[in-house]
């Protein structure tokens, strides 16, 4: 009589790839707290932006977040750490934006293209983002985090590689930083359509469909490159931030 057939076990891992696992829910009290803390620093991204860290209270901040005022303190311990938490999420986050979507990029000058164009298009997208950029992009804290160390060390690339001709990495830093946050100032100019700088602007051929690729090209300049190169770059195809695509 045939031996009956061998029953072979299924391996744990296998289980586990066969039978998909619950997601794991976050806990309602902890959901519930960060969607706090986030509508409070929205909150205060706008009102800074307007008006400052020291023009704004922290009754606006919670009133602005629907937000009861006692529970500011379960988040943040004063003012100025909502500020603090502000600058980080806004440079730091932005500077990690910029990095990933350069990451295949080889040439330093590319790199800093792609860097200024986003930057102003993002300014034009978000014009609360853009309007806080401006005001604590030259802060000692905005200097130091997220934005200007990473465009530092993008500039000492680009002179270390031979791509740009400029000898003095921090001024080259304070330029190109000071140049972009005008950029963004003429992008977001409110209520200025009679005033005389959107008639200079006219005068000067301002577009804002072209105006990204023309700071992009004019900066690239500053470093060294001829104007055929640097305008050749600045109108490169930019590169897709797959992260926001999926998050979208």
């Amino acid at each position: 009589m045939p031996n009956p057939p061998r029953r072979t076990k299924t391996p744990h891992a296998a289980v586990e790839a066969i039978e998909p696992t619950a997601p794991i829910r976050e806990p309602r009290g902890a959901r519930r707290k960060r969607e706090t803390r986030m509508r409070l620093m929205e909150a205060a991204l706008k009102l800074m932006a307007d008006k400052g860290m020291e023009g704004v209270a922290i009754n606006e901040i919670t009133e602005a977040a629907d937000v009861g005022f006692g529970s500011f303190y379960n988040h943040f311990e004063s003012k100025e750490a909502i500020h603090l938490a502000l600058l980080d999420w806004v440079f730091e986050e932005f500077a990690d934006t910029l990095d990933r979507i350069t990451a295949e990029l080889t040439d330093p000058a590319e790199v800093i293209s792609v860097s200024i164009r986003h930057a102003l298009m993002r300014a034009r997208r978000e014009p609360v983002w853009g309007h806080f950029l401006i005001r604590e992009g030259l802060s000692a804290r905005g200097l130091s985090r997220g934005l200007g160390p990473r465009l530092l060390r993008d500039i000492q690339k680009g002179i270390g590689a031979g791509r740009f001709a400029a000898d003095d990495p921090l001024m080259s830093v304070v330029t190109i930083g000071g140049a972009v946050l005008t950029s963004i100032a003429v992008e977001l100019r409110d209520g200025a359509s009679s005033t005389p700088l959107t008639d200079m602007l006219k005068a000067f051929g301002y577009a804002e469909d072209q105006f990204a690729e023309r700071a992009a090209a004019a900066m690239l300049r500053t470093l060294g490159l001829s104007r055929a190169e640097a305008v050749e770059i600045a109108n490169r195809l930019l590169p897709v931030d797959e992260r926001a695509i999926e998050s979208e």
